[in-house]
Formats: C-alpha cells, structure tokens, sequence
C-alpha cells in the first residue's frame, strides 16, 4: 500500500469500503438535500405564477419600481462568485491551500459585497413605501395587488439572502480549516459540497432575477 493510498484510507469513515464511495454518498446527500430546497422555492415560484397570470398588469407596474441595476449587479457579483467557488474546488483537488482559502475568502466577500447591495436595496424600498405592512404606499392602479408583488418579492428574496448569509458562513469555516492544511491529500470532498450548495444559491437567484426585476422591462 503506497502512501497516498494510506492516507486515502484514513480520511474514510468506517461505513464505507472506500473514499469514493464515502464522495459518492456525501455527493448524493447533497442533492437530496438540494431537491427539498427545490422543492421549498418551488412553491414560491408556483405562488408567484399563479399570481402573475391573474394579477399581470398589477406585477408588471411593482416590477418597475424595483431597481434594475442593484440587482444586476448582485446577478454578476454572484456569477463571478461562483466562478471563484469552482476555482477553489479545483484548488482543493491539487492541494493549493494557499490559492484555496484565497479562493474561499475571495467567494465569501462576493457573498458579503451580494448581501451589502441588497440591504441597501432594501432600505430603498422602505423610503419607497414599498414594504407590505410597513406603511406600503401605492399611487398606481390596483394597490391591493401591488402590495401582494412586494409580499412575493420579500419573501423570494429574503429566503434567498438567508441562505446566502448561511453560505457565507460556511465559506469563512472553511477557509479558517483550509488554511490550517485542512483539505490536503485528497481530503476535498466538503469543499465539493460546498461548492454545490453556493452554486444552487447563485442558480435561485439567477431565476429570481429575471421574474421579479425584468417583467416590468420589456
């Protein structure tokens, strides 16, 4: 047994009669778990259909309020952060922890610059009067159901931001354990499913992106 077979053999858990069916298994989870999350937007999406179909002249008029730009921007800061992420998971795989935990961090402050835009943003619709509850003003046509795209807008995009927060979090661990030699010798398998996770964050907001900010652009 060579050396890297024996280290191999020591990052394996004893349920399993390999490392690559200990990736294979934790790989599989992983989607699970991401299929439930499909799932759970899944539903807001559905809303937001079905709502839109009805009520399509009321969500086209909100749209417009929204700011196109911020939330282009936040499109491309997490498309390049996901570009970062897929850096740092190839990194893992050559053992370059220094290029990994700056590939981490660097994915993190995507993540924080994301979260920064978005609070601004948010305090934006509050001068606005746009947040449902909370003084929600509407000049327009059909207030009721204006009311009812921002109560669909917070609730996408704040459940988004949530796990984008958690993603945050995840990345900074990580990078604290990366450069602490963590992830060597083929021990890359969490930043893997890390990976996978970010790159499910940045995939929910490129759908949320264009129903929510463009239907009022055409």
């Amino acid at each position: 047994m060579n050396t890297t077979t024996t280290i191999e053999a020591g990052l394996v858990h004893q349920q399993f009669d390999d490392i690559g069916q200990q990736r294979e298994a934790a790989k599989l989870g992983m989607w699970i778990f991401l299929a439930t999350e499909v799932l759970f937007f899944g539903g807001l999406f559905l809303s937001y259909t079905v709502y839109r179909f009805v009520y399509g002249h009321a969500f086209v008029e909100a749209s417009r309020k929204l700011d196109v730009v911020i939330g282009g921007t936040n499109t491309a800061v997490l498309l390049i952060s996901s570009l970062l992420m897929a850096f740092a998971v190839r990194a893992s795989k050559l053992d370059q922890r220094r290029m990994l935990t700056g590939l981490l961090l660097g994915t993190a402050f995507l993540g924080c610059v994301f979260m920064l835009l978005k609070g601004v943003e948010y305090h934006k619709d509050y001068v606005d009067h746009l947040v449902p509850r909370m003084g929600f003003k509407w000049e327009g046509a059909d207030p009721g159901n204006a009311e009812l795209f921002y109560w669909i807008y917070f609730a996408m995009t704040g459940l988004h931001a949530i796990h984008v927060t958690v993603g945050i979090g995840i990345l900074l661990v990580l990078a604290l354990l990366a450069w602490r030699n963590t992830f060597s010798n083929g021990n890359h398998n969490t930043i893997e499913i890390a990976g996978l996770y970010w790159h499910f964050v940045d995939i929910v907001w490129c759908f949320l992106f264009p129903l929510l900010y463009l239907v009022g652009h055409r």
